[in-house]
């Protein structure tokens, strides 16, 4: 009897990367490459893989602003630790010189004030968040084309090797570290290329128009990188990810994200959780003001903040509403202004009716709307 040779899949993950993955999914809209690369380093992490002698993996994320770029890596330690902060995060705004280098190695011995500089990349900030079951740091290097040419120069050793000699002589072990690096190189080519035409034309045009845009993005963005970058650096990336320009499909579900943060963040509020809804009218408008291709998600969290968070702050500091409340979030058709009413009086059976922030959708439930009435 002979056996019968099986066809193995390798595309299929693992039950522990498939979970990572939908949780990032839930957070991130838009960008399934750089989701897929992430997935694809954690899997090697996680089955024992990963090169010896090198970091889990070194991405350099590129695309215009407002795309995400941060978010993917804050979204990743959020689901890996429950906490978006759990990142070695270095702005490298802050190291235009060579000599603020010694922010993050420290001072060598001899120098003026060696003892008292703390490196902000010792292996104690590196090991902080590493628990029993998950020993992994994510570490950000943002805005990496503007440090100076002295923090790439110890980029290069990192990257490579997964060592840092600080600066009295101590080696920090970068190995168990998954590395990002974002850039706006070339974002002035991509905000001309960035103009959706939304509503003027079929879906299978649209679609192609969107296809058209990302590959035209990706091809300058690369260009970019490898412009500004030496062959050296480039050479010891894993992958380069072009962020895709967020349309207005993409914000429409980054706008539901952000409405159940703001929702639990009442919830985390104190004593007065209460819950608001929109109407279809409130929502396009939030979604109207928060539209501008040039800017991204951060120009729809700000109009967030200005048409939903800062006036709900003034209801509690004020008491207008009260615990269990339900709150209904309109807009005027004709002068657009958005209202809110308080369609729901509190009470015990308010409370238990309470949904989970992640039920949160922009219709009213019936149950309140039968209170309205």
């Amino acid at each position: 009897m002979t056996n019968r040779a099986k066809r193995l899949d390798p595309r299929m993950s693992g039950p522990v990367t498939e979970t990572l993955g939908t949780k990032l999914r839930r957070l991130v809209v838009g960008q399934e490459e750089a989701i897929q690369k992430i997935l694809d380093l954690y899997q090697m992490y996680v089955t024992g893989m990963t090169s010896p002698g090198r970091p889990i993996g070194n991405l350099l994320f590129l695309g215009p602003t407002g795309s995400g770029k941060t978010r993917v890596v804050e979204a990743t330690a959020e689901s890996l630790f429950g906490d978006a902060t759990s990142v070695v995060k270095v702005n490298c705004a802050e190291f235009q010189h060579s000599h603020e280098i010694a922010k993050l190695i420290g001072s060598p011995p001899g120098y003026l004030g060696h003892r008292e500089t703390r490196p902000f990349l010792s292996q104690e900030a590196l090991d902080r968040s590493h628990t029993e079951k998950l020993k992994l740091t994510l570490v950000l290097f943002d805005e990496i084309e503007k440090a100076s040419d002295a923090l790439w120069n110890l980029l290069l050793g990192i990257l490579d090797k997964a060592t840092l000699t600080l600066g009295d002589g101590r080696q920090v072990d970068f190995s168990k570290c998954l590395i990002f690096m974002t850039s706006n190189l070339g974002a002035a080519e991509m905000q001309n290329l960035v103009r959706p035409r939304w509503g003027f034309t079929s879906a299978s045009s649209h679609d192609g128009l969107r296809a058209e845009v990302t590959e035209k993005l990706s091809a300058v963005g690369t260009a970019a990188a490898r412009k500004k970058f030496s062959p050296e650096f480039v050479n010891r990336l894993d992958a380069m990810v072009v962020f895709r320009a967020l349309g207005e499909t993409e914000l429409r579900e980054i706008a539901e994200i952000e409405l159940r943060h703001v929702q639990e963040r009442i919830r985390r509020s104190g004593a007065t959780p209460f819950v608001f809804r929109l109407t279809e009218a409130a929502f396009e408008q939030v979604l109207a003001e928060g539209t501008d291709p040039r800017y991204g998600a951060r120009h729809l969290r700000r109009a967030i903040d200005r048409l939903l968070v800062q006036p709900i702050s003034n209801l509690l500091a004020t008491e207008q509403v009260r615990r269990g409340d339900w709150v209904r979030v309109d807009a005027d058709p004709e002068s657009r202004e958005i209202f809110f009413l308080r369609v729901g009086p509190p009470g015990p059976e308010a409370v238990t009716e309470m949904p989970a922030a992640g039920s949160l959708t922009r219709r009213f439930p019936e149950v309140v709307k039968s209170r309205a009435a």
